[in-house]
């Protein structure tokens, strides 16, 4: 009955969390989504500022945001100002020659990824020879997965052993090999949060880590994981503390109680250093992640822990009242798991096509079939276990079990993969997402050539219009009087006028908005004299 209860409870789970994502795709590792000017746009002259806007909210990284000109020098003027997702680059003014210009950005996501790319755009007319990209781009490589795995295995060294030895270690067996093992385990996670550690900062500057000065270790600290890294350290001390006592059976239920709470806090730090805390509802995501690496530990430790040091030398009749009480608990653990794995799948896939065209989703169906493989032994020795055969045959029970360790030892090393590898709703969004975002063109007349951009071209929010007028020989041509309509003529939609400011003599800026999809009329008159002037059209497609 147990049994059937926790398998109910874990579908539950399954079926609460996934239809709280919401249908369209949600952040994590952001993702470039706009940029004013627009990418490879030419524009009429260098804007006062370039602004970046990202799909979540992001920090950047100090010294790695910079607008370079022409003649490759840097043309930003301070920090950018940060706004959620937007990031606001200004430019000096008397550093805006006309040519090609880079903006290069390394920022980290709200899940703590670093995020780096860069974009160019023209003003008057492309350069010859565009600025260099800035060549420090290099990451932690495998530091950060292999930091992550050592972690997994910490937890599984600690969690499984703590809870057999507490749940149903035999009075006569010595519980040293558990103590030895789940200090072994919380020395790993102490090693594993290290390399976190470095592997951010390696991350957050992109170099090398043998490059890293100590200026750059220290800056961890201050962006949103350094706080949740440090947090881990100081639970992973006051575990320490509380978990000899506790195994060796000298505790009280409130000490029991105490490492109980210790371990879930140190648990939640681990989904709060990832993917979780960039979903639609985090503090979803954030539990389902507790409950996932929990499952896993405790399946994964305990079955360490039976084979390595009670099965051996024990009784049969010990064995019997054992593994089926082990028994319940795996089944309880896997249900578990697989239940939080599903709800994990639905939110950072986003979408069904994801499992199979997105790195992410490749790997998963990868670690799916490896915890088929899993569960297909488990049950073969379920059934072993039901009939009451286990207790008689426990070398079948030893080689089973170590098959599944294996299989779960590379089913953990593709979740530490996953976990720095962008979801499934992102991967591969980037420059569609950027590409589609803004109209940018040049027209002509016999007075004037003006070169417009519109971003982001959406329908029913607000979308900002640049335009810029030049001479024919390319020098800034003032204008007296801009007039600036929309139509949408095969709609039967007439000529609206648009408001304009003009930040510039020769350049107009306003907000447009347009109601409904169709290929937009954009006409623009400009008057440069009393007696000059000229109007040109072009159509904007609103998707």
């Amino acid at each position: 009955m147990r049994t059937r209860t926790a398998a109910l409870l874990g579908l539950l789970l399954a079926l609460l969390s996934v239809p709280l994502t919401p249908p369209v795709p949600a952040a994590a590792h952001a993702v470039l989504v706009a940029t004013s000017p627009v990418r490879d746009a030419v524009i009429g002259s260098p804007p006062r500022e370039v602004v970046v806007t990202f799909s979540e909210p992001v920090s950047p990284v100090a010294g790695r945001v910079q607008v370079l000109g022409p003649d490759g020098r840097k043309v930003h003027t301070g920090e950018p100002v940060v706004r959620g997702g937007t990031l606001r680059i200004p430019v000096r003014m008397p550093d805006r020659p006309l040519g090609t210009y880079l903006v290069s950005y390394r920022v980290i996501s709200a899940d703590s990824h670093p995020v780096a790319g860069s974009f160019t755009y023209s003003a008057g007319a492309p350069s010859e020879t565009p600025p260099p990209p800035d060549g420090r781009t290099r990451t932690s490589g495998a530091l950060a997965p292999a930091a992550r795995y050592v972690g997994y295995l910490g937890l599984v060294l600690v969690v499984g052993p703590v809870l057999l030895a507490v749940g149903m270690w035999p009075r006569r067996r010595s519980r040293r090999p558990v103590v030895v093992a789940a200090c072994a385990g919380l020395g790993l996670a102490v090693v594993a949060t290290a390399g976190q550690w470095v592997a951010q900062a390696a991350d957050m500057v992109g170099a090398p880590v043998g490059e890293l000065s100590p200026a750059d270790l220290r800056a961890v600290g201050a962006s949103a994981v350094g706080p949740v890294l440090g947090a881990r350290l100081a639970l992973v001390g006051v575990a320490a503390a509380l978990l000899p006592a506790v195994v060796a059976g000298r505790s009280g239920r409130g000490r029991r109680a105490a490492l109980a709470v210790v371990g879930v806090a140190a648990l939640t730090t681990w989904p709060l250093a990832g993917h979780p805390v960039a979903a639609p509802l985090p503090p979803v995501s954030v539990a389902v992640g507790v409950v996932h690496l929990a499952a896993m530990a405790v399946w994964a430790g305990g079955l360490l822990t039976l084979v390595a040091f009670l099965l051996p030398g024990l009784h049969e009749r010990v064995r019997a009242r054992v593994l089926p009480a082990w028994s319940r608990l795996a089944t309880l653990a896997v249900c578990w798991l697989v239940a939080s794995g599903v709800a994990q799948a639905a939110v950072e896939l986003g979408r069904p096509a994801a499992l199979l065209d997105t790195t992410y989703g490749r790997l998963l169906c990868g670690k799916a079939a490896l915890l088929a493989v899993v569960l297909a032994v488990a049950g073969g020795q379920r059934r072993l276990v039901r009939r009451g055969l286990a207790a008689g045959r426990p070398g079948r029970v030893s080689r089973a079990a170590g098959v599944e360790l294996v299989a779960t030892a590379l089913v953990l090393a593709l979740s530490a993969v996953l976990v720095q590898t962008p979801p499934g709703r992102t991967a591969g969004t980037e420059a569609a997402r950027a590409s589609r975002e803004g109209v940018a063109q040049t027209l002509t007349s016999g007075l004037y050539t003006l070169q417009f951009d519109v971003y982001p071209v959406r329908v029913g929010t607000p979308n900002s219009l640049h335009a810029y007028v030049y001479t024919p020989q390319g020098q800034a041509l003032p204008v007296v009087e801009w007039t600036v309509s929309l139509a949408l003529p095969a709609a039967g939609v007439e000529p609206v006028r648009v408001p304009v400011d003009t930040p510039e003599p020769h350049h107009a800026s306003a907000e447009v908005t347009f109601p409904v999809r169709g290929e937009w009329t954009l006409r623009f008159t400009a008057r440069t004299s009393d007696v000059d002037q000229a109007t040109v059209t072009a159509i904007v497609p609103v998707g």
